[in-house]
C-alpha cells in the first residue's frame, strides 16, 4: 500500500538504488500498521530484480523474511489452515542463525539478496547480538531491511549501522479507502469510526474492525471526558475487552487508548497537557511491553482506565 506518508521513503530508496553504492542496512521506522512491511517487500523486489532474469510472483528465493513464528505445533496447524493463530513473543536467535547459514551461499537468481526482519524490535537479546555480527560484516550482495515500530528498543550498535527511512501517517481518506478494500462488508459508519480512531494507521484501523473495539472506544472517550470516580466505567471497560482476550486484542486495546489520548492532546487546553503527556508516555510503555509480557487482562484494563481517568477533563467544582 502506497500513501502520502511513503512518498519521502520511496524517493530516498530510489535515489539510493540509483547511486553508485547502496548502503547495506536500512531501518524502516514508524508507527505500527502504516505499511512498512509492505514497503520492505516491494523495495526488496526492486533490489533483487535484474534485467533479463525472470522474477517469481510469489515467494522469492532471494528475499528472506524473518517474522514471529507460531507459538507451537498446534498454532502452526491453525496458521496452515488459515485460522487465527498465536505467535511466539520474540524472533529467536535460532531464526537469525538459520538466516546466517543461508547467507553462506550465493543468491539464487541474481547477485543480490534481501533480508527483512519484521519487527526487529522483537528480536531476542541473543538474536540481536547475532544479527549485529552480520551487520558488521555483511556478506557480499546481502542487504538488510529492519522494520521497527519502536526504534529505541534496538541496540544502539544496530541503529548506528542502519540508514533510517521514516514513515508518516496516512490521511483519513487513505485509511478509509484501505478499509473499503480490506473490509468491504463492514458498515460504513464502523469504517469511518475505525479510521478516525486509528491515528493515521491503516493496520490499526483494520484491527479496530476485526477486534470490534467500538465499545471500548466509546468507554475510553467517556472516561477521558468525565473521569471515573466510582470505577464504574473501568468495570465496563473490563467487560468490553473480555475475560480471556488474546495478546493481539490486548495490544489493540493499548493502541486504541494511545490514539484516543493523542487525539485529546491536539484539542486540550494547555493546563491539561502535562497529565495527557504523562498518560501517553505510560501507554507507550505498556505498548512496548505488550509483545513480551503476560499481562493480567483485568489489571491491564484497570491501568489503561486509570491513565485515561488521570488525564480526564477536570470537573467544574460544585457550588453551594
Amino acid at each position: 500500500m502506497r500513501h502520502s506518508g511513503h512518498d519521502e521513503p520511496w524517493r530516498a530508496w530510489h535515489a539510493a538504488l540509483a547511486g553508485p553504492r547502496l548502503h547495506h542496512a536500512w531501518m524502516l521506522a514508524g508507527k505500527r500498521g502504516i505499511g512498512k512491511l509492505d514497503f520492505a517487500m516491494a523495495a526488496a523486489r526492486e533490489l533483487v530484480a535484474e534485467a533479463g532474469v525472470p522474477q517469481p510472483k510469489g515467494d522469492h528465493p532471494d528475499i528472506l523474511v524473518l517474522e514471529h513464528l507460531p507459538a507451537n505445533a498446534e498454532e502452526e496447524k491453525k496458521k496452515a489452515e488459515g485460522k487465527e493463530w498465536q505467535a511466539k513473543r520474540n524472533i529467536s536467535i535460532d531464526q537469525i542463525r538459520e538466516m546466517q547459514h543461508r547467507l553462506v551461499t550465493r543468491p539464487t537468481l541474481g547477485s543480490r539478496r534481501a533480508v527483512i526482519i519484521s519487527p526487529a524490535d522483537d528480536l531476542e537479546k541473543g538474536g540481536a547480538n547475532a544479527l549485529l555480527k552480520s551487520l558488521e560484516e555483511p556478506p557480499q550482495g546481502t542487504f538488510f531491511l529492519l522494520v521497527t515500530h519502536r526504534p529505541g528498543r534496538l541496540l544502539p550498535t544496530i541503529r548506528s549501522r542502519c540508514r533510517v527511512l521514516r514513515f508518516g501517517e496516512a490521511r483519513a481518506e487513505e485509511v478509509e479507502a484501505y478499509l473499503a478494500r480490506e473490509a468491504p462488508t463492514a458498515e460504513l459508519a464502523a469504517r469511518a469510526l475505525a479510521a478516525s480512531a486509528s491515528a493515521g494507521s491503516p493496520g490499526a484501523a483494520l484491527e479496530f474492525l476485526s477486534h470490534d473495539l467500538a465499545p471500548m472506544h466509546r468507554l475510553m472517550q467517556q472516561i477521558l471526558a468525565q473521569g471515573d470516580d466510582g470505577f464504574e466505567l473501568r468495570g465496563k471497560l473490563a467487560d468490553a475487552i473480555g475475560q480471556r482476550p488474546s495478546r493481539e486484542r490486548q495490544a489493540a486495546a493499548i493502541d486504541l487508548a494511545r490514539a484516543v489520548i493523542a487525539q485529546e492532546m491536539r484539542m486540550a487546553l494547555r493546563a491539561r497537557i502535562p497529565a495527557i503527556v504523562n498518560a501517553h508516555g505510560e501507554l507507550n510503555r505498556l505498548s512496548a511491553q505488550a509483545p513480551t509480557y503476560n499481562f493480567d487482562p483485568a489489571l491491564l484494563v484497570m491501568e489503561i482506565g486509570s491513565l485515561l481517568a488521570g488525564a480526564a477533563q477536570p470537573r467544574e467544582p460544585a457550588h453551594g
